[in-house]
């Protein structure tokens, strides 16, 4: 908001912008992205700086070679004339065989699954996240009361990207024909719509959501703002058609956060295997303040932690090998060289359901900061601003009619009364209650889905 914009005549009510000095953040953010990232990627670094290493397939010639085989033709093949139908070449599942490893480079990640967007979902979300924590400081130093806040609209577009590539990476899986990826996601999803279900039945002494409180303040304003234009209405929905709807979503974001949570799970296991407070009374708000500060470090270190479990991951070729030499038998080389390379192909798509989950979480949050009038100290001011209170513009903003020497003044004017008006309707406490229970919901699919993938990788899996 530049302060000087707007003053024009003698007597003439300085137009303040609706963004202002954050649209000159987010044109230079925009710019950044465009320009720097492809340059300085932070997806690209935590896969390509060195630390991971994958293995490579071995080539046909090695596996003869280990086989003890001659490369020619057999009597088999000689015994059809003008048509040569060479056998696959197998050789013993117990071979002696061991596995190269390179470390992750930039020209490997050509062929990877899923790296466009796993990058544009990791550095976009870095570019939202400078944008949420400068617009941040921004309020902190010049307070201003009549602007939008531009992060929110950063922090649903990153919501919005992440729940497009786990709904791509899920419509993945029902694309398969064998295998059971359909039926597990859909008996997560109905799993997941009936706990929802349960859980919004539960009165809130015993899970307090604010979701009650919300609603009932959205109905009222709702109300409010319908009566002011002449129009009669009960209410926007009903309680019960507001809770069925977010029970379908729960079961979607449930079904999205199935194999995400599963995968979690074999990599914890698979790192942890590779690695072979005191409790004070605080008020209402310092708790609130307190439990997003633990799911922001959480995510941080849980961040910290991509580079331990994608090594797990990539560890599973050099598994299955060791497992295949237990068994009898003979296998193919192709089926060798596929079993080796999927891996290393498919690393992309593990690092998505690895960081779309966390990153939902953490915007989740942070716009659980923001809409629900959040403080991030610990001990917030006592003249803060309460949840219930309505962010309404002065009064005079529309008892005066706007000047009619400039359509921008006019059209600025028009935007702030309508922002003005949503504000009234869509209010802190709604945000609290909404934010609050989606927060709550995706950690708890995370954690339910990642807590059965420990039993069954575990102690189902188990030769």
């Amino acid at each position: 908001m530049w302060r000087g914009a707007g003053r024009g005549r003698m007597g003439e009510r300085p137009v303040e912008g609706v963004i202002g000095v954050q649209l000159v953040l987010t044109m230079v953010m925009a710019s950044v992205i465009q320009k720097i990232i492809p340059h300085y990627s932070l997806a690209r670094w935590l896969l390509c700086s060195g630390s991971l290493r994958w293995y490579q397939h071995p080539t046909e010639e090695e596996l003869r070679i280990l086989a003890g085989k001659q490369r020619g033709k057999s009597k088999k093949d000689r015994k059809y004339n003008g048509h040569i139908e060479s056998k696959p070449l197998t050789i013993p599942k117990d071979i002696d065989l061991h596995l190269e490893t390179k470390s992750v480079t930039e020209r490997d990640t050509i062929a990877l699954h899923y790296f466009p967007e796993y990058q544009w979902l990791v550095d976009f979300t870095v570019a939202a996240t400078v944008v949420y924590v400068m617009t941040e400081a921004y309020y902190s130093i010049v307070k201003p009361s009549q602007e939008m806040n531009i992060s929110v609209v950063w922090c649903l577009l990153v919501l919005a990207f992440a729940v497009k590539v786990l709904f791509s990476l899920t419509t993945h899986y029902f694309k398969v024909e064998d295998g059971g990826e359909r039926s597990v996601c859909v008996t997560f999803g109905f799993f997941f719509f009936v706990k929802a279900m349960a859980i919004l039945i539960v009165t809130e002494n015993y899970l307090e959501f604010g979701l009650e409180s919300g609603f009932s303040n959205f109905s009222e304003s709702a109300m409010q703002f319908l009566e002011k234009q002449g129009l009669e209405s009960q209410g926007p929905v009903s309680k019960l058609t507001f809770k069925l709807f977010l029970a379908v979503l729960c079961s979607l974001i449930g079904a999205f956060l199935t194999f995400p949570g599963l995968r979690l799970a074999q990599m914890h296991l698979d790192a942890l295997n590779l690695a072979t407070e005191k409790i004070t009374q605080m008020s209402e708000d310092t708790f609130d303040t307190v439990r997003l500060w633990i799911v922001i470090l959480l995510c941080a270190l849980r961040l910290g932690m991509i580079r331990h479990h994608l090594q797990a991951y990539l560890n599973l070729a050099q598994k299955s090998v060791d497992q295949m030499k237990k068994e009898a038998g003979r296998i193919s080389v192709v089926d060798l060289q596929k079993m080796v390379a999927r891996v290393f192909y498919y690393l992309c798509v593990i690092a998505l359901q690895y960081v779309a989950p966390l990153v939902m979480l953490l915007h989740t949050t942070l716009l659980l900061k923001t809409l629900g009038n959040y403080s991030w100290g610990i001990y917030p001011e006592l003249n803060s601003d309460t949840p219930v209170e309505n962010s309404l513009l002065p009064s005079s903003v529309y008892s005066e009619s706007p000047p009619a020497d400039g359509k921008m003044k006019v059209t600025v004017v028009q935007i702030t009364m309508a922002l003005g008006s949503l504000k009234n309707i869509f209010t802190p406490l709604l945000f609290r209650g909404l934010l609050s229970f989606f927060t709550w919901w995706i950690a708890a699919c995370l954690f339910s889905t990642s807590l059965f993938g420990l039993f069954y990788h575990q102690y189902l899996t188990v030769a």
